[in-house]
Protein backbone atom coordinates (compact mmCIF):
# COMPACT_ATOMS: atom_id res chain seq x y z
CA UNK A 1 0.00 0.00 0.00
CA UNK A 2 1.37 3.43 -0.94
CA UNK A 3 0.41 5.79 1.88
CA UNK A 4 2.26 8.89 0.65
CA UNK A 5 3.77 11.59 2.84
CA UNK A 6 3.93 10.97 6.58
CA UNK A 7 3.60 13.45 9.44
CA UNK A 8 2.58 13.57 13.04
CA UNK A 9 -0.36 15.84 13.87
CA UNK A 10 -0.08 17.19 17.40
CA UNK A 11 -2.87 18.76 19.38
CA UNK A 12 -1.35 21.76 21.16
CA UNK A 13 -2.52 24.05 23.96
CA UNK A 14 -0.68 27.17 22.77
CA UNK A 15 0.15 27.39 19.07
CA UNK A 16 2.69 30.21 19.47
CA UNK A 17 4.54 28.42 22.29
CA UNK A 18 4.63 25.15 20.34
CA UNK A 19 5.86 26.95 17.21
CA UNK A 20 8.66 28.61 19.19
CA UNK A 21 9.63 25.26 20.75
CA UNK A 22 9.85 23.42 17.43
CA UNK A 23 11.78 26.29 15.86
CA UNK A 24 14.43 25.74 18.56
CA UNK A 25 14.65 22.14 17.31
CA UNK A 26 15.35 23.40 13.80
CA UNK A 27 11.84 23.21 12.34
CA UNK A 28 10.58 25.91 9.97
CA UNK A 29 6.99 26.83 9.19
CA UNK A 30 5.95 25.77 5.70
CA UNK A 31 3.15 27.49 3.82
CA UNK A 32 0.90 30.03 5.42
CA UNK A 33 -0.05 29.91 9.07
CA UNK A 34 -3.78 29.27 9.47
CA UNK A 35 -5.88 30.47 12.41
CA UNK A 36 -5.56 27.32 14.50
CA UNK A 37 -2.86 25.25 12.81
CA UNK A 38 0.47 25.26 11.03
CA UNK A 39 2.82 22.77 9.43
CA UNK A 40 6.48 22.68 10.41
CA UNK A 41 9.30 20.90 8.64
CA UNK A 42 12.88 19.86 9.42
CA UNK A 43 14.46 18.17 6.41
CA UNK A 44 11.99 15.35 5.58
CA UNK A 45 10.30 15.39 9.02
CA UNK A 46 6.87 17.02 9.16
CA UNK A 47 5.01 18.03 12.31
CA UNK A 48 1.55 19.56 12.17
CA UNK A 49 0.51 21.73 15.13
CA UNK A 50 -3.24 21.98 15.67
CA UNK A 51 -5.00 24.02 18.37
CA UNK A 52 -8.54 22.99 19.26
CA UNK A 53 -9.06 20.81 16.21
CA UNK A 54 -8.40 17.26 17.46
CA UNK A 55 -8.80 15.44 20.77
CA UNK A 56 -5.64 13.34 20.38
CA UNK A 57 -2.32 13.41 18.60
CA UNK A 58 -2.49 11.36 15.40
CA UNK A 59 -0.42 9.84 12.65
CA UNK A 60 -1.16 11.39 9.26
CA UNK A 61 -0.56 9.99 5.79
CA UNK A 62 -1.18 11.93 2.58
CA UNK A 63 -1.69 9.61 -0.39
CA UNK A 64 -0.62 11.33 -3.60
CA UNK A 65 1.99 13.59 -1.97
CA UNK A 66 5.69 13.27 -1.30
CA UNK A 67 7.29 14.76 1.85
CA UNK A 68 7.41 18.18 0.12
CA UNK A 69 3.67 18.19 -0.70
CA UNK A 70 4.43 17.62 -4.38
CA UNK A 71 1.87 15.55 -6.25
CA UNK A 72 3.16 12.10 -7.12
CA UNK A 73 2.59 10.82 -10.65
CA UNK A 74 2.04 7.29 -9.35
CA UNK A 75 0.01 6.95 -6.17
CA UNK A 76 -2.71 4.82 -4.66
CA UNK A 77 -6.04 6.60 -4.38
CA UNK A 78 -7.56 6.84 -0.90
CA UNK A 79 -10.61 4.89 -2.08
CA UNK A 80 -8.42 1.97 -3.15
CA UNK A 81 -6.62 2.10 0.20
CA UNK A 82 -10.02 2.13 1.93
CA UNK A 83 -11.12 -1.00 0.03
CA UNK A 84 -7.93 -2.82 1.04
CA UNK A 85 -8.29 -1.84 4.70
CA UNK A 86 -11.92 -2.98 4.78
CA UNK A 87 -10.95 -6.25 3.07
CA UNK A 88 -8.39 -6.76 5.86
CA UNK A 89 -11.22 -6.49 8.37
CA UNK A 90 -10.20 -3.11 9.78
CA UNK A 91 -12.87 -0.79 11.13
CA UNK A 92 -12.88 2.75 9.76
CA UNK A 93 -14.18 5.60 11.93
CA UNK A 94 -14.78 7.74 8.83
CA UNK A 95 -14.88 6.72 5.19
CA UNK A 96 -14.29 8.33 1.82
CA UNK A 97 -17.22 8.61 -0.56
CA UNK A 98 -16.96 7.13 -4.05
CA UNK A 99 -15.51 9.43 -6.68
CA UNK A 100 -12.18 11.05 -7.33
CA UNK A 101 -10.09 13.80 -5.83
CA UNK A 102 -9.61 14.89 -2.24
CA UNK A 103 -11.00 12.64 0.49
CA UNK A 104 -9.99 11.23 3.86
CA UNK A 105 -10.49 8.29 6.17
CA UNK A 106 -9.75 7.78 9.85
CA UNK A 107 -9.03 4.57 11.71
CA UNK A 108 -7.43 3.67 15.04
CA UNK A 109 -4.61 1.29 15.82
CA UNK A 110 -5.14 -1.38 18.52
CA UNK A 111 -4.10 1.11 21.23
CA UNK A 112 -6.63 3.74 20.17
CA UNK A 113 -4.14 5.99 18.36
CA UNK A 114 -5.94 7.74 15.52
CA UNK A 115 -4.57 7.48 11.98
CA UNK A 116 -5.72 10.04 9.43
CA UNK A 117 -5.27 9.30 5.74
CA UNK A 118 -5.90 12.62 4.04
CA UNK A 119 -5.64 12.81 0.23
CA UNK A 120 -5.42 16.34 -1.18
CA UNK A 121 -5.18 15.48 -4.90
Amino acid sequence: MKLGAFSISLTVKDLAASKAFYEKLGFETTGKVEDNWLIMKNDHIIVGLFHGMFDKNMLTFNPGWDQNANTLSDYEDIRDIQKKLLAEGLELLTTAEDGTGPASIILEDPDGNPILMDQHV
